[in-house]
């Protein structure tokens, strides 16, 4: 019998509905848990590399990005509801060739953000990441567009995140920067990006900031940080909010409720179900037997929380 590779065996799995796995209806996005766990262990989070989630506001997809061990290859998957359930996760009909991670919706879930490393002109060489959209076509999507040149440059553009005002959000490392990565606003004026600035040390630290979320009223910005002085590990989420004036006041470490010694990122708000998303890289804590067959170390390795991301959520409330 022939021998596939477990990406490929593990990824047709997840598409395949033939496969043995949990019931796709036992997605239930209103359930809030007070303490973190893994969003629908075994189909959304499974062995293999899980970031990025977004929801539409109906609560009727999910789209998030799932990559093999390593990221070498990571494409956008969506999880839909037709009637009242939810169907088989698919490969966008846009995404599969290349990098395509960090979904978000914006426009009441008829416009899709993304960052992509496909090249913004067909005969160009250049593999730097992007911000794209695409537009909801039927049960599709349309031909992605790049955002212009005040946003996407010849450097890495990633993470959008889109205000109820149509500001973007994003990460980016600039000569302007302040640290070694930094998060931008570009502001939407009259149906156009303006050029981007970059957010002020309340936010960004001269380490990194990367992978941030804004609220639809641009009250709230949830991001990630590493190199700060009181990092738990790998990387933490941070939480700031504005003043009364409109001004970002200073960022703090959500704390070890949210955090953990490993990286944690990729945060999303599901607003209309108060639920709070987020990316780890923390490890299940296995039991300390001796393995004794092969059959029990490749189960352990090809589960969720094998220090592959998964995706997490909790209630929003007090956040």
């Amino acid at each position: 019998m022939k021998q596939y590779p477990f990406f490929i065996v593990s990824l047709f799995c997840l598409l395949n509905s033939s496969c043995s796995k949990p019931k796709i209806d036992n997605i239930q996005l209103a359930a809030t848990p007070e303490n973190p766990e893994l969003f629908a262990s075994g189909l959304v989070s499974t062995g293999l590399y899980e970031r990025d989630i977004a929801i539409s506001p109906s609560g009727e997809e999910i789209i998030y990005t799932l990559g093999d061990y390593k990221q070498s290859k990571r494409c956008l998957v969506s999880i839909g509801m037709v009637k009242g359930h939810w169907q088989p996760a698919e490969v966008l009909n846009i995404s599969g060739r290349y990098q395509d991670i960090e979904p978000f919706f914006a426009n009441e879930g008829q416009r899709l953000f993304f960052a992509s490393n496909r090249p913004l002109q067909k005969d160009s060489a250049a593999a730097d990441y992007n911000i794209w959209y695409s537009d909801r076509e039927g049960e599709g999507w349309t031909e992605p567009v790049p955002l212009n040149g005040n946003v996407n440059t010849a450097g890495d553009e990633f993470y959008p995140s889109v205000a109820k005002s149509g500001n973007l959000y994003f990460t980016a490392t600039k000569e302007e920067g302040i640290g070694r990565e930094d998060i931008y606003i570009a502001r939407f004026v009259d149906g156009e990006y303006q050029r981007a600035e970059v957010l002020d040390s309340t936010i960004n630290s001269l380490y990194y900031e990367f992978n941030a979320y804004v609220s639809p009223d641009e009250d709230l910005l949830i991001f990630s940080s590493y190199g700060r002085p009181d990092d738990l590990g790998g990387g933490d989420l941070y939480i700031a909010r504005k003043n009364t004036d409109g001004a970002w006041l200073p960022a703090k470490n959500m704390g070890p409720s949210i955090n953990s010694e490993k990286l944690d990122y990729c945060p999303f708000v599901d607003v209309a179900r108060n639920t709070f998303y987020f990316t780890s890289e923390r490890m299940t804590k296995r039991d300390t037997l001796s393995i004794s067959n092969i059959n029990t170390l490749q189960e352990m390795a090809n589960t969720p929380g094998n220090g592959m991301g998964d995706i997490y959520r909790v209630t929003n409330t007090g956040i």
